[in-house]
């Protein structure tokens, strides 16, 4: 891509026209192009030396030329320091995604274990996202199945309740969890609220990183239940210990020169990048996790680490300890950063010996294996989207591929899935479900489902995204056959969409795979040989698109079931919810009771009784 010297021109004229009254003192600046997409958003300790910079377009690189020819216009924010602008300049970076800034490419959320603080009988459960609800938190883990495991055992060790408040409020006997010995069954008063908090306690100790303290307890336990005779109690320790003796050897670290700290390594090649990063907390191994930046090719490995590093503190609380194997260009300002947002010191260093140095290298070794994996898994997903072009006479290699399934139980609770793949492979972050509005549909109306979903996605990514080809797809995939093919275009035709490749894809006889026939618009269905090396690729993007409506639908039929009436009149809450469902058994038998009942319900005074009486015999 050439960068017409007039073009280049005018984005130097109007970033000097702004230079003339920038400040000398700190700041945060963005450049925005002629769609008012924003193209790059910078600190500076000084904004009028740094903004100066992109004047001298010999001293930039190609990169930065183009992003100069496409400014049409700044924006500046004044800070107090350098620190504030770094802060800012994250959160702007993270929340805008300026395709000209190093980015995270996937934005991870990494998992936490959250002990919640706003009930008697606090919840062990897994939480990711902003860290707003009361309790304790414990984390990150670098992986689901890393968190996952670690609840599970959890459950086992300290039999804390796993289900959600609205469930706890409304059982009348244990649930399977108390049967398999995972559950303490508060729910029921199996277990006094005193004794359940010490569960708690113990919980909060081990996952603080008093292990040690923890398993002498309960051995001590077991010795005198034991020597009481009480075989039965006994055996419950140690069955609790063994729990706590499985997660240490799961999360067991060969050093001791670490307790809370991340490892970054970062490992270029060919213009490719990868960051390796092992989390290590109160002295237990929280797993490693390999990232591979978007970033341009004139971009050197430590401005990628440091920018990495100051996007992922962005949402994730940083250790005492960040070690690395390249020294940060801003190494100090980073630190102070890191500090202020940490509320304690946080030391960055790159280690020189020793058993710190051992793990950076081991970490170094596991980012060169897994750039190489991803490269050879890039070059494989290539080959396959090339395959895929040649198969379905696409014009170019399909970059966005958009796969829809729909999840309903006998017509209701509908909900459509949309799946996204590309040369990355699946696009996760990209995943929309949609639940279905319309209550228009006979039981099983997938045309009218499909329409609905097709409708609702492309008519707002005709108003807002179209312009923009990472959010536009080359090709729509349908699970269905001729129908849903016919409903696809029909939609599409109501739109004005006529660039999009749609196929349909349907299932074989007896829904054998192997024998999928495809539908295409002006080509006759066809099927592909058995041994097509293409075949077991759309069978993954149907099934990925099928598992996520099954989900989706999963979620929706489990909100319906553990939500009811209750919940829409003013003044009950959670507490005054459990009161009424525990006096009368059900949401439905508080619908046909008598005021005078409703009145005898502790908790439930005469004038909320009226209210809840009212809203069911006059709201039906």
């Amino acid at each position: 891509m050439t960068i017409e010297t007039s073009s280049l021109e005018k984005g130097i004229a109007t970033i000097k026209h702004y230079v003339k009254t920038l400040p000398l003192g700190p700041g945060v600046y963005r450049m925005i192009n002629v769609r008012d997409e924003i193209l790059y958003v910078g600190k500076a300790k000084s904004l009028k030396k740094r903004v100066s910079n992109y004047t001298q377009p010999d001293r930039l690189p190609i990169r930065l030329q183009r992003m100069v020819a496409e400014t049409v216009r700044m924006e500046f924010v004044t800070t107090h320091t350098e620190v504030e602008a770094l802060l800012l300049e994250v959160n702007l970076i993270k929340k805008l995604m300026p395709r000209y800034n190093i980015l995270m490419r996937d934005s991870k959320s990494f998992a936490f274990i959250h002990i919640t603080g706003d009930h008697p009988y606090p919840l062990l459960t897994k939480h990711r996202g902003a860290r707003t609800h009361p309790g304790d938190y414990y984390g990150p883990f670098a992986s689901t199945e890393a968190v996952n495991s670690t609840l599970t055992t959890l459950h086992r060790a300290f039999l804390l309740r796993s289900c959600p408040d609205t469930v706890f409020a409304s059982r009348k006997r244990p649930c399977l969890q108390y049967q398999i010995k995972r559950c303490s069954a508060p729910c029921v008063g199996y277990i006094s609220q005193e004794e359940y908090q010490k569960l708690v306690q113990e919980t909060r100790d081990f996952l603080g990183g008093k292990t040690n303290q923890v398993q002498k307890k309960l051995a001590g336990l077991m010795e005198e239940e034991s020597q009481a005779q009480a075989y039965e109690k006994a055996a419950i320790y140690r069955d609790r210990i063994r729990a706590l003796t499985t997660i240490q050897a799961r999360q067991i670290i060969n050093t001791q020169a670490v307790n809370d700290a991340d490892v970054f390594a970062i490992y270029p090649a060919e213009g490719k990048t990868c960051v390796q990063l092992f989390l290590f907390r109160n002295g237990s191994n929280y797993g490693t996790y390999a990232a591979f930046p978007s970033h341009g090719d004139d971009v050197l490995p430590e401005d990628v680490l440091e920018a990495y590093i100051a996007q992922f503190y962005e949402e994730t609380p940083p250790p005492t300890d960040i070690l690395l194997n390249l020294p940060l260009p801003n190494l100090k300002l980073m630190a102070d950063a890191l500090t202020q947002r940490a509320g304690r010191r946080v030391h960055i260093f790159v280690p020189k010996a020793g058993e710190k140095a051992a793990l950076v290298k081991h970490a170094l070794k596991n980012a060169k294996e897994s750039l190489e994996r991803h490269r050879a898994e890039k070059a494989s997903q290539e080959n396959l989207l090339r395959t895929f072009a040649e198969t379905f006479n696409l014009s170019a290699l399909p970059h966005r591929i958009e796969v829809y399934d729909n999840s309903h139980t006998q017509g209701t609770l509908g909900v459509g899935a949309m799946i996204v793949a590309g040369p990355e492979g699946f696009l996760k972050k990209a995943y929309r479900k949609f639940n279905v509005r319309s209550s228009e549909y006979t039981a099983g109306d997938d045309y009218g489902m499909l329409r609905e979903v097709l409708t609702r996605r492309f008519s707002k990514a005709l108003a807002h995204d179209k312009d923009d080809t990472t959010q536009w797809p080359d090709v729509v995939l349908i699970d269905g056959g001729k129908g849903q093919l016919s409903t696809a275009e029909a939609t599409f035709a109501d739109l004005g969409i006529s660039d999009i490749q749609l196929i349909a894809i349907a299932k074989g006889p007896d829904r054998n795979a192997g024998r999928e026939t495809f539908y295409m618009p002006g080509r006759e269905p066809f099927q592909l040989p058995l041994t097509h090396k293409l075949l077991y690729f759309l069978q993954r993007l149907r099934d990925e698109a099928h598992r996520y409506a099954i989900g989706a639908h999963r979620t929706r039929r489990l909100k319906a079931i553990t939500t009811s009436k209750l919940d829409n009149i003013p003044g009950v809450g959670a507490a005054r919810k459990r009161a009424l469902l525990q006096h009368f058994g059900s949401a439905k038998a508080v619908e046909s009771i008598g005021l005078k009942d409703l009145e005898g319900v502790s908790g439930i005074s005469k004038a909320l009784a009226k209210k809840i009486y009212d809203y069911f015999h006059e709201s039906g």
